[in-house]
């Protein structure tokens, strides 16, 4: 079956035509646009959203030399997200269920980035636990089947991502990012040791706000030269990644399940993946998603729909987002 994906849940433009192990994948990144206004600005990247998604459409069907009619479904991103992105993405895919009669289902971005796992050779069986650590979201869950998630763990306020994306907002870096971060904090020699919120035994959830605040306070209290930004970017990289460590062993021994898969923009850090080897010693299998994956994508949202069972999905041609959509809540 060929499918449609479209993602614009938040800052990419992503489409991709889907068929078994042929993928067309476009994306349309605005990361020089997000530096150039120190941060993602949701008006700015529904504009961007806007004017790229036909001109990638276009791109993916001449690249994969299949007729539109021949599209069997359409997969698009209906939250959790930014809303005025998500309703162009949203809108692209009703438009052209309407005209192509071409069924349309919307996909969750965070089960996305879950079943992004499974577009690797090496597949975690069921059940296993997955780390998802993308953009404002980072949670754990189990996951027990295709479209059977229990989260176990969720974050209470900023995101790892958000935190990495603040911080070398306050350190005045030229690019916005945890891949700028992961740049200087080669050069740290001094690991600042920064508090590591819940840290504690059985709590599986997340915390980051009461660390950006900690930072950004000895930020401003210190002379900062670049000597000391690459110390605090070190000293960031050790701290997230030492509490994913914490909650994965954790979560791994309280529901005595030994895979874990690691998905999303996060899981891209070096530092993390380094540190993960370190688990097969404590005999948990480690599932690392493909780095071409692991930021917004549309064959993560294509290969969802895939697993599906579409007769059960009410379709409508109306144009419905779900902005805050959690993972265990139906659409």
């Amino acid at each position: 079956m060929i499918i449609l994906g479209i993602e614009t849940s938040c800052d990419e433009t992503a489409l991709c035509i889907y068929k078994k192990n042929k993928i067309i994948n476009k994306i349309f990144s605005q990361n020089k646009i997000n530096n150039k206004y120190k941060g993602i600005i949701p008006e700015i990247a529904s504009k961007y959203h806007y004017k790229k998604i036909i001109y990638l459409f276009k791109k993916i069907i001449k690249k994969s030399k299949i007729k539109i009619k021949n599209i069997k479904l359409i997969a698009y991103t209906a939250g959790p997200g930014l809303p005025n992105s998500l309703i162009i993405g949203t809108t692209l895919a009703k438009t052209l269920s309407l005209i192509y009669k071409i069924p349309s289902i919307p996909i969750n971005h965070i089960e996305g980035h879950i079943m992004s796992i499974m577009l690797k050779k090496k597949k975690p069986k069921f059940p296993f636990i997955s780390l998802i650590t993308s953009g404002a979201n980072t949670l754990l869950c189990i996951i027990k089947n295709f479209n059977k998630y229990k989260i176990i763990g969720k974050c209470l306020d900023d995101s790892a991502g958000e935190v990495f994306d603040k911080i070398s907002k306050f350190l005045k870096l030229k690019k916005i990012g945890g891949k700028y971060i992961s740049k200087i904090a080669k050069y740290g020699k001094i690991n600042l040791n920064f508090p590591k919120p819940l840290i504690k035994k059985n709590n599986l959830n997340f915390s980051f706000s009461g660390l950006k605040t900690h930072i950004k306070n000895y930020i401003n209290n210190n002379k900062i030269n670049f000597k000391k930004k690459s110390n605090i970017a070190l000293s960031l990289e050790e701290c997230i990644t030492d509490i994913f460590i914490y909650k994965i062993k954790n979560a791994c021994k309280k529901y005595n399940i030994n895979k874990i898969s690691i998905v999303g923009g996060v899981s891209k850090n070096k530092k993390l993946r380094k540190k993960i080897k370190n688990l097969k010693k404590k005999k948990i299998n480690i599932y690392l998603c493909n780095k071409k994956f692991c930021t917004d994508n549309a064959t993560m949202i294509a290969y969802t729909a895939s697993k599906k069972n579409i007769k059960k999905i009410k379709k409508t041609l109306k144009i419905i987002i779900k902005p805050k959509w959690k993972i265990n809540e139906k659409f």
